[in-house]
C-alpha cells in the first residue's frame, strides 16, 4: 500500500469514528433535536479535523438524523409530534408489507434466525440497573436485530433498507422518552406475542400486534413529557 492510499484509508476510518460517536450522541439525545451542530464545536468535541467532521455529517444527512441547510450548516433533525405520527403510519405500511412477504415465503433459516434473535432479546434486560432506568445498549441491538430478522425475509433490500432507515429514527424518538415509556409497558409480552404469531404463521395476527407496538410507542412518546416542538 502506498503513503496515499494509507492516508486515504485512515481518513476513511476517522470519519467513521466520528459518524458513529455523532450519531450514538444524537441517538441518546445527548445532541438534542434542533441544536446546531457547528464544525468548530464537533472537531472540539471528537478530536479531529475538519474533514472527518464534513463526512460524518453527510452521512448522518443521508440518515435522516442531521438536516442540511444552505448558508446555514448542518443541525440536528427536529423531533415533533407531526413526524412522530407519520413515522410510526409510514413504519406501518412499510413493515406490513416486509412481514407479510417474509411470512408468505417463510424458510427454515428465518424460522431459526427468529426463534434465536427472540430468544436473545428475552433474556437481555432492559435497563443496566434494577432501580432506575439506565440505557442497556445490548438490549437495543437486540431489540433491533429482532424487528429486522422479523421482516428480514421479505426479498427487498431497498425495503429493508427504508424499514431499517425508520428503525433508527424511532429509536430516536423512543430515547427521547425511555424514562416515561420504561415502567409504563411490558415490552417482552408484546415481543412473544408478535413472536409467537409469526412463527404460528398466522399473518393477520402476527401484522396485527406489529402495528400496535409502534402505535403504543408513538401514543407513549406522545404523552410522555418529552420535548416535542
Amino acid at each position: 500500500m502506498n503513503r496515499t492510499d494509507k492516508n486515504g484509508g485512515e481518513r476513511a476510518t476517522l470519519a467513521s469514528t466520528v459518524y458513529e460517536r455523532l450519531r450514538h450522541d444524537i441517538m441518546r439525545g445527548e445532541l438534542p433535536p434542533g441544536e446546531k451542530l457547528r464544525a468548530e464545536f464537533l472537531r472540539e468535541r471528537y478530536e479531529v479535523g475538519n474533514s472527518p467532521v464534513r463526512e460524518a455529517l453527510n452521512r448522518l444527512a443521508a440518515d435522516g438524523l442531521v438536516l442540511r441547510k444552505d448558508q446555514k450548516g448542518f443541525r440536528v433533525a427536529n423531533a415533533s409530534r407531526e413526524d412522530l405520527e407519520e413515522l410510526a403510519k409510514t413504519r406501518c405500511w412499510l413493515e406490513e408489507i416486509a412481514l407479510r412477504e417474509t411470512m408468505a415465503n417463510r424458510t427454515v433459516a428465518w424460522e431459526e434466525a427468529l426463534v434465536l434473535a427472540f430468544h436473545r432479546l428475552s433474556r437481555a434486560p432492559r435497563s443496566s440497573s434494577e432501580k432506575a432506568y439506565q440505557k442497556n445498549p445490548e438490549w437495543e441491538r437486540l431489540h433491533r436485530e429482532f424487528h429486522m430478522t422479523l421482516i428480514g425475509g421479505s426479498g427487498s433490500r431497498w425495503l429493508l433498507a427504508f424499514c431499517g432507515q425508520l428503525n433508527d429514527q424511532a429509536e430516536r424518538y423512543r430515547q427521547l422518552a425511555i424514562r416515561a415509556i420504561y415502567p409504563k409497558r411490558n415490552e417482552l409480552d408484546e415481543h412473544r406475542a408478535i413472536f409467537d404469531a409469526a412463527i404460528d404463521g398466522d399473518a393477520d395476527e402476527a401484522v396485527r400486534l406489529l402495528m400496535e407496538h409502534y402505535r403504543k410507542t408513538a401514543e407513549i412518546i406522545q404523552a410522555s413529557g418529552a420535548k416535542l416542538q
